[in-house]
């Protein structure tokens, strides 16, 4: 179910590309998106890379949306070749070349690097589930989107690739004790990725680690680890209102 939706989105429309093999997570990934964006369900029109049968034409792809969401990707990963990458990051390619406001979360923050000339790796030894702890950078504390975030502040995650190399154009604006570039945008542009779940609150992202266990095996290989970091997860952070604020000061001045 989603919030009410904010004046300044209420005539928007907003393209989330998603890489989900079930129709549950499929689903529960839109749901988490309408929250955290204030979104009515009829704004958030969803393209599912791994549930399509034909994919459009990505010329026309971006007609009549104002924003380009990019969510998680259960069993997928953003530093292999599957048969819908190359569209997957052209897609980015064109957002950026059209200068349309482009967010991605986790999976969608690994593609935005890759697509636009950044690396990423597998790393399982430096892979985050749980809440953790996120600093910003003097970049990060100076950028409108996060400016009003405090120095240093929790979120949400789940993953085990991460961004090594930045794209050229890339500032990163957050980091922590394990790993640079858990958020970053690219310079002059209204485009952003953050490493953390920028739209899962505590009750999402119980969801998720439920959903993806077996996928995460290596990172959750006994039930106390388990149920630690399910405990650990907090319901309510500074992130609860990225994606709304996003919105708020990329996307609806230009509509």
């Amino acid at each position: 179910m989603s919030s009410a939706p904010s004046p300044d989105h209420a005539s928007l429309s907003i393209l989330l590309l998603q890489a989900r093999n079930g129709q549950d997570m499929e689903l529960q990934e839109q749901a988490c998106f309408l929250e955290r964006c204030q979104l009515e369900r009829s704004q958030l029109h969803s393209l599912n890379l791994a549930r399509t049968d034909s994919l459009p034409d990505i010329t026309d792809l971006f007609k009549g949306y104002d924003a380009f969401f990019i969510g998680g990707a259960g069993e997928y990963s953003a530093v292999e070749n599957y048969d819908w990458m190359p569209f997957a990051l052209e897609t980015v390619q064109v957002a950026h070349d059209i200068n349309l406001p482009t967010f991605g979360s986790c999976w969608g923050h690994q593609l935005i690097a890759r697509a636009l000339g950044g690396e990423v790796i597998h790393d399982a030894d430096r892979a985050e589930m749980g809440c953790h702890h996120v600093e910003l950078t003097d970049a990060g504390q100076q950028d409108e989107l996060f400016k009003d975030f405090p120095a240093s502040f929790m979120a949400n995650m789940g993953h085990h690739d991460r961004v090594s190399i930045l794209p050229e154009n890339g500032i990163e604006l957050a980091f922590n004790q394990t790993q640079p570039n858990e958020a970053f945008r690219i310079r002059d542009k209204p485009i952003f990725g953050t490493q953390f779940h920028s739209e899962l609150n505590a009750h999402r992202e119980r969801e998720r680690l439920i959903r993806y266990r077996a996928f995460y095996a290596e990172q959750l290989h006994t039930e106390e680890l388990f149920q630690q970091i399910m405990h650990g997860l907090q319901e309510t952070t500074d992130v609860d209102h990225l994606l709304s604020n996003f919105i708020k000061k990329f996307v609806a001045p230009r509509h």
